[in-house]
């Protein structure tokens, strides 16, 4: 079994710049225009193309928007580097909302939003 997760991005070259050339996700395969598939460790993301203002679902009236937002499901990073990988993400786009730097049986972990108002978690290892 593999396991994928794919993230809405308003335009597809803006969520290669920040998910494959930022965070250093290799692209994998790209099956039609608007979606990408990304190797992210033993996992994969997928990145659909998808504008601002569309409906998520058929019958929905909710609309798909871009600044930050709450969602049930978001990706953690498992990274050996925490820092360095924090600072990448940071300086290519996302925002830090708050750091907890670990100590004793805790790793060092940020919660964060990408450019495109998608919750994640940056997660380091145990000091």
């Amino acid at each position: 079994m593999k396991y994928s997760v794919s993230i809405d991005v308003p335009l597809l070259e803006d969520g290669l710049r920040f998910y494959r050339d930022a965070l250093g996700l290799a692209e994998i395969a790209r099956p039609v225009a608007t979606y990408v598939t990304l190797k992210c460790g033993d996992s994969q993301i997928g990145l659909i193309e998808k504008s601002a203002g569309s409906k998520p679902a058929e019958g929905s009236d909710d609309i798909r928007r871009y600044e930050r937002h709450w969602t049930p499901v978001h990706i953690d990073f498992h990274v050996d580097d925490f820092e360095t990988f924090l600072a990448k993400a940071v300086s290519a786009g996302a925002k830090c909302e708050r750091k907890f730097e670990g100590g004793g049986a805790r790793p060092p972990i940020a919660f964060c939003s990408d450019p495109f108002g998608n919750g994640f978690c940056v997660t380091g290892p145990i000091a």
